[in-house]
């Protein structure tokens, strides 16, 4: 809720304004977005193989999409969740390799996003689950006040070309996008 009285009050036009309704904030509630985070090339993971301390370890997931595990090579790890790449590792390592592997995986780094344009400190920032570009502001310091906080653009990764979207509370970031807050004009 902090954020969007930050957000209210960044913009006096809305603060005069008597008709708006601030909802309470429900963990998981309607409007607010659920990510299962996906892995992609430059996350770090760590790999805990119980009863097998040469196979576990810290890996990276490289730009084209596998992980290199000993024993059993390159995995396929690009679109997978953690939970699913354990898995496949899991099945990798009991096809002859490990009878019954009992396998962990955490993902360790994420993949950052980028805000750009009218925030306090437009950068690079880590990614976490069920972001908003409410969130991704407050991380930024704020509006400067000329931002235009009606439409955000948004450039998800692995596209070409950045989108406008209204710019709500429930606007959500994905991992690898880069966000920019347009200049408003008088």
């Amino acid at each position: 809720m902090a954020v969007l009285s930050i957000l209210i009050l960044a913009n006096p036009a809305i603060a005069r304004d008597k008709t708006i309704k601030v909802a309470t904030a429900e963990p998981n509630g309607p409007g607010l977005p659920t990510y299962s985070y996906t892995l992609s090339g430059g996350d770090k993971i760590r790999l805990i193989v119980f009863g097998e301390t040469g196979i576990g370890g810290d890996y990276t997931v490289s730009g084209s999409g596998l992980v290199a595990i000993p024993l059993i090579g390159d995995v396929e790890a690009k679109g997978l969740t953690s939970t699913q790449l354990q898995q496949r590792i899991a099945a990798k390592l009991a096809d002859g390799y490990i009878k019954e592997p009992r396998v962990a995986v955490e993902v360790l780094t994420t993949r950052p996003f980028y805000i750009l344009g009218e925030v306090n400190r437009p950068g690079e920032y880590p990614f976490s689950d069920g972001m908003t570009v409410a969130t991704a502001v407050a991380q930024a310091g704020g509006y400067t006040y000329r931002a235009k906080t009606g439409r955000v653009l948004i450039k998800h990764a692995g596209e070409t070309d950045a989108h406008i979207y209204p710019l709500t509370s429930a606007t959500a970031v994905a991992p690898g996008d880069t966000i920019q807050i347009k200049e408003r004009w008088f």
